[in-house]
């Protein structure tokens, strides 16, 4: 993937899936270095703030429009670090978290995409997945629980829903965090080492490893049948965290500038109730 500088939406140009995934430890875009890395992460946690404040506000007026962040990644890929390091830039009240395990027996009684539609994000908000719809094809893939008709099946319902939450004003950015095995089996040790960190760890993540090659063939098929223009996927190289959390970032503002959110218009006369808030005595 050839390096380019970031301008206007070369940060989604560049980490947009179009055939060969690029090296998890790679800069595709943007800083090469930790340090610089850091700083602009930073610049960019103050635009990002400022844009999401702005679509929040347009949604209190009236505005119908949100964005709705979805989070894919092999474990220890960082999806909830990305969400404390780059959600947690910006104000929480506009912003509804939804973190999906496995379905419960009571969501398996409906359609997959049931339990997704009682969490999408209300108008103003940002809404973010920590894994998502994309579950109910991925594992059941992987532990030869659903067929070749089932999973085509389960990606023409995925367009469209993804395309009418598109014609409906919710703009889906798609993302998966691409980490090495390598990188995996450092992390994953880490959490045994460190028992601050071993609650994080669990057993069957080692069974899922053992899968690493299923899945990244279910992921390749992913992008595949669901990156389409009204909802494309991008993929962020995750081996290095800050890297990471820098492109995450990028990707939300380049999202929210080309929505260009707007401020609604006061519903009264400023001046008039300027005059108002002037003349109130409250000395008593």
């Amino acid at each position: 993937m050839a390096k380019k500088q970031q301008n206007g939406n070369q940060v989604r140009d560049a980490l947009r899936v179009n055939g060969e995934l690029p090296d998890p430890a790679s800069s595709p875009v943007g800083p090469e270095k930790k340090e610089k890395g850091g700083k602009k992460l930073a610049t960019a946690g103050e635009r990002l703030a400022s844009l999401q404040e702005a679509l929040y506000a347009e949604g209190a007026g009236g505005g119908e429009r949100s964005v709705l962040l979805v989070l894919q990644g092999m474990d220890t890929s960082g999806k909830g670090g990305t969400v404390g390091h780059v959600l947690g830039l910006v104000n929480p009240m506009g912003v509804q978290y939804s973190g999906f395990k496995k379905p419960t027996a009571a969501e398996r009684r409906h359609d997959f995409l049931w339990r997704i539609k009682r969490r999408l994000p209300t108008p103003g908000h940002l809404g973010v997945f920590d894994r998502s719809h994309y579950e109910d094809i991925l594992v059941p893939r992987v532990l030869g629980q659903l067929g070749a008709a089932e999973r085509r099946q389960r990606y023409t319902q995925i367009n469209a829903f993804e395309k009418e939450l598109a014609d409906n004003g919710t703009t889906v950015l798609k993302v998966f965090l691409h980490i090495s095995p390598e990188e995996q089996l450092r992390r994953l040790t880490a959490r045994l080492d460190r028992p601050e960190k071993r609650w994080k760890f669990d057993p069957s993540d080692i069974e899922a490893r053992r899968q690493w090659p299923a899945y990244q063939s279910a992921y390749e098929d992913v992008f595949k049948r669901t990156s389409t223009g009204h909802a494309p996927w991008f993929v962020v190289p995750a081996d290095r965290k800050w890297y990471r959390n820098w492109a995450v970032a990028e990707l939300l503002i380049e999202t929210l500038t080309e929505l260009d959110p707007q401020f609604p218009e006061p519903g009264y006369d400023i001046e008039e109730q300027r005059i108002a808030l002037k003349g109130v005595d409250v000395t008593g």
